[in-house]
């Protein structure tokens, strides 16, 4: 972890948390544990940490432990890029709402404007989520699927409940089916080819109609019912 008094693992270059925090700001993550999992999951972070993850305690504090230099840094890069025509007629999106610097001896002004809101802002998420979290990331397994004993009982459990519940659509739907009746008067159809194939139209019309009137679950699979 980043420690200013040299204690715990390995230190991370400082010049690598705030290219993660520069960019992680510009890209619309504030959170420090949205930080973490871009780490784990996202190229762009991954080539920015070298494939490091930093935890979001550390992101946290790095930020907080010097928030006014790494404020005036980003106020820097963002005049730079603003001259260099990187940044669009000084726009900056900052949570949805989009500023402009007009004038060049307001740009600074309303840069600094603009990383104010973004610090407050990743403070403030960064505050709301370790109430509701605490020290947890705030995506870990619950309890009983954290071990291989654990997940492989779910899954049984799971599989189970499956089987169970195909078992009850199956039985609902033989009854179902056992109770359907057609009205057919044989006497009413002639003996003939043509009679037979009119008995089994008028069938098939009765059943459908049966059908959409009481619609039954498929008591087997496709594969089963082929």
């Amino acid at each position: 972890m980043y420690r200013a008094n040299g204690r715990g693992r390995a230190a991370y270059d400082p010049a690598m948390l705030v290219a993660l925090l520069w960019y992680s700001y510009s890209v619309g993550l504030r959170s420090s544990r949205q930080v973490e999992r871009a780490c784990r999951g996202d190229v762009a972070f991954k080539v920015i940490t070298a494939k490091r993850v930093p935890d979001h305690s550390t992101i946290a504090e790095f930020r907080r432990r010097h928030e006014v230099a790494v404020g005036e840094l980003f106020v820097s890069v963002l005049g730079l890029c603003g001259e260099a025509g990187l940044v669009r007629v000084g726009e900056i999106a900052v949570d949805g709402t989009r500023m402009r610097a007009n004038a060049s001896r307001d740009r600074n002004r309303g840069y600094e404007s603009i990383v104010s809101e973004i610090l407050q802002e990743a403070e403030r998420v960064d505050r709301e989520e370790d109430e509701r979290y605490g020290e947890a990331r705030g995506d870990e397994l619950p309890e009983q699927l954290r071990t291989r004993e654990g997940r492989r009982a779910a899954l049984q459990a799971a599989r189970e409940r499956l089987e169970r519940e195909r078992a009850e659509a199956q039985q609902a739907g033989e009854e179902v089916m056992a109770k359907v009746e057609l009205d057919l008067d044989r006497d009413q159809f002639p003996a003939a080819l043509d009679g037979r194939v009119q008995w089994l139209r008028q069938g098939r019309r009765e059943l459908g109609a049966q059908r959409a009137q009481n619609p039954w679950p498929v008591p087997r699979s496709r594969s089963e019912r082929l």
